[in-house]
C-alpha cells in the first residue's frame, strides 16, 4: 500500500507541475500578446491606443463576438466608450460608434481609410465591382451605376415592383399554413432583382434554381481564401461560375440589341452609360456587375422586409395609422382579385383589372408610411456596420487609429445611442421622423441615422430599397392581417445580417368583409 501511495503522490505531483507550467506558459503568452499590440501603436503619434481588450493569443475575441452577437459590442461600449479596440477574425479592430466619430470615418474615404473586404469576397465577386474599386475607378463606376438608381429609372421599376409585391402578399394569404417570412422575402427579393432590375427572362423553376445557386455564392462569400476541394471558397467559385454561365446568354442579347433603344433595366443602363463615357464594357465586367447588383439587393432588402412585417405586427397602432393615411390619399381600396389569382410574379394578368396605382410621386405623399420605413431601418438596420482599413495614422476622439488597423463603424450602436431622438431610442416610434421633429434636429443630425452608410460609399440603391419597403407596407396593410404561428416572438440574430432565428413564421389572412366595408379593401 505504501509504494502505491507514493506512486499516486508522484503522479499528482507531476500533474500539478504540468498544470502549473501550462498556466505559466498561458500567462506568458497572454502577456506577450498584450505587449505585442501595445508596441504596435504608431510611435510618431503621442496619442494612446483606444481602451479595450485584444482577447486571447491568435484567437482574439472572435469566439466572444460569435457567441454574444450584438451584446458583445454593447457591453464593451459600456465599458470602454464609443471608440475601443479588439481583435476579430485575425485582425486588430477599432470599433467606432457615435455620429461625429462615424462622420470622420465615412467622410475620410480615400483619404483616411479605404473599404475593406475579405479576400474571398474579392475572388468571388470579381475585380470589376464597386466594392473592390478605389479612388478614380471607384468614382467612375459610381457615376455609371448612379443611372441605374436615378429617379427616371425608379419610375420605371415601381409599377412592376408593386405587381410583384401584390402577388407575393396574396400568395401568403392563400398559403393555407404558416409562412416563413424571411425565406419568402429572400425568394421574392431575388425574383424582383433578377427580373425587374436586371431584366432576366426567367420562369419560376429557373428563378428558384438560380436563387439557390446565388445563395450558395453569398453563403461562402466570407470564407477562408483556400481554393481546395470541399472548401467554402471552392463552393462559392462553383456557384459563381454557374451564375456567370446563365448570365452570359442574357447579356449577349443585350449587347446586340439596338444601341439607340431606350434602356429598360439596370444592365441596359450600365451598357449605355459606359458607352457614353467612351468605354465598351466587356462580358466579364457585365457578369460581375449583374452579380454585384443581386448581392447588393438580396439579403439586406429581405432582412428589412422581414423586420417591417415583424414590427408592424408588434405595433398594431402603426397599421391603423397607415390605413388612415391610405384612405386620406384615396389609396385605401386594394386589388379586387382573390388571393392566389394574381397571375405571374411580376403582376396580375390583364383580365384581373388591377392596374398599379402607386408611383414615386404617390409614395412621396405617404408621409407616415415613409416614417414607418425609416423607423424600421433605424431600429433594425439590416447590416450592423462597415469595415475600413486605416490608410494612415489619424486621431479619433482623443485616440490614435494606427495605419493598417481595421476600423469598424457601427450603424446599430450609433442608432441606439443617438441623443437627438426625442423619444427613447430603443422604442418603436415612427413619429420621430415626422417633419416637425426632423426640422428641429437640423443638418447636424445627419450621421445619427445611417442605415445606408454615408460618404463616398453610401448605398446607391437606398431610394429603391425604401420604395420597395413602402410598397410592401401598403400592399400588406390594405390586403392582409397577420399573426404569429409560434407561441412567442422569435429572437433576432444580428450576425452576419439581422433576421429572426426561426425565419418569422406567420399566418396571413385576407382582410374580412367588415374591414372591406370601411373602404380599406375589396
Amino acid at each position: 500500500m505504501f509504494p502505491w501511495g507514493l506512486s499516486c503522490l508522484s503522479v499528482l505531483g507531476a500533474a500539478g507541475t504540468a498544470l502549473l507550467c501550462a498556466g505559466l506558459l498561458l500567462s506568458l503568452a497572454q502577456h506577450l500578446w498584450t505587449l505585442r499590440w501595445m508596441l504596435s501603436r504608431d510611435r510618431a503619434s503621442t496619442l494612446p491606443l483606444p481602451k479595450g481588450s485584444m482577447g486571447w493569443p491568435f484567437f482574439g475575441e472572435t469566439l466572444h463576438w460569435l457567441v454574444q452577437g450584438s451584446r458583445f459590442h454593447s457591453s464593451r461600449r459600456e465599458r470602454y466608450g464609443t471608440v475601443f479596440k479588439t481583435h476579430l477574425l485575425g485582425r486588430p479592430v477599432i470599433r467606432v460608434s457615435g455620429a461625429e466619430n462615424v462622420r470622420t470615418i465615412l467622410l475620410g474615404e480615400h483619404r483616411l481609410v479605404r473599404s475593406q473586404w475579405p479576400q474571398s469576397a474579392h475572388i468571388l465577386l470579381g475585380s470589376h465591382t464597386l466594392l473592390g474599386a478605389v479612388g478614380e475607378p471607384h468614382r467612375r463606376r459610381r457615376k455609371v451605376l448612379a443611372r441605374v438608381f436615378s429617379r427616371a429609372a425608379l419610375e420605371r421599376y415601381v409599377p412592376r415592383l408593386q405587381g410583384a409585391l401584390r402577388h407575393e402578399v396574396r400568395s401568403w394569404c392563400a398559403a393555407g399554413g404558416p409562412v416563413s417570412v424571411y425565406d419568402a422575402s429572400k425568394a421574392l427579393t431575388f425574383r424582383m432583382a433578377a427580373r425587374i432590375l436586371l431584366g432576366l427572362r426567367l420562369d419560376e423553376a429557373q428563378c428558384a434554381t438560380l436563387a439557390r445557386t446565388f445563395e450558395q455564392l453569398v453563403e461562402n462569400l466570407f470564407s477562408l481564401p483556400l481554393d481546395v476541394p470541399f472548401s467554402g471558397l471552392r463552393k462559392g467559385i462553383r456557384a459563381r461560375d454557374q451564375l456567370h454561365q446563365h448570365l452570359e446568354g442574357a447579356i449577349s442579347e443585350k449587347l446586340h440589341e439596338d444601341k439607340a433603344a431606350e434602356p429598360g433595366d439596370a444592365l441596359d443602363l450600365i451598357i449605355h452609360s459606359a458607352r457614353e463615357l467612351g468605354h465598351e464594357p466587356s462580358m466579364q465586367e457585365l457578369k460581375e456587375s449583374a452579380v454585384e447588383l443581386l448581392f447588393a439587393a438580396f439579403f439586406t432588402t429581405a432582412s428589412a422586409s422581414t423586420s417591417l412585417v415583424l414590427l408592424l405586427l408588434q405595433h398594431p397602432a402603426a397599421i391603423a395609422k397607415i390605413r388612415e393615411e391610405l384612405v386620406a390619399q384615396g389609396l385605401g381600396r386594394a386589388c379586387g382579385c382573390a388571393p392566389g389569382a394574381a397571375g405571374g410574379s411580376e403582376g396580375p394578368p390583364p383580365d384581373c383589372g388591377c392596374e398599379p396605382d402607386l408611383s414615386l410621386a404617390a409614395l412621396g405623399r405617404l408621409r407616415y408610411v415613409d416614417c414607418v420605413v425609416k423607423e424600421v431601418l433605424r431600429l433594425l438596420p439590416p447590416v450592423s456596420g462597415g469595415y475600413r482599413t486605416a490608410l494612415r495614422t489619424f486621431e479619433l476622439d482623443g485616440y490614435q487609429i494606427p495605419k493598417g488597423w481595421s476600423v469598424m463603424y457601427s450603424i446599430r450602436d450609433t442608432h441606439e445611442t443617438a441623443a437627438v431622438y426625442r423619444s427613447p431610442p430603443e422604442g418603436f416610434d415612427p413619429e420621430r421622423f415626422g417633419a416637425a421633429r426632423e426640422d428641429s434636429r437640423g443638418a447636424s443630425s445627419r450621421f445619427h441615422y445611417i442605415p445606408f452608410g454615408g460618404g463616398a460609399r453610401s448605398c446607391l440603391g437606398q431610394e429603391l430599397a425604401q420604395a420597395v419597403l413602402q410598397l410592401l407596407a401598403v400592399e400588406l396593410v390594405r390586403t392582409a392581417r397577420w399573426e404569429l404561428a409560434t407561441p412567442a416572438f422569435p429572437a433576432m440574430q444580428t450576425v452576419p445580417i439581422v433576421h429572426p432565428v426561426d425565419g418569422l413564421r406567420l399566418f396571413f389572412h385576407p382582410l374580412t368583409p367588415s374591414v372591406a366595408g370601411n373602404g380599406l379593401c375589396l
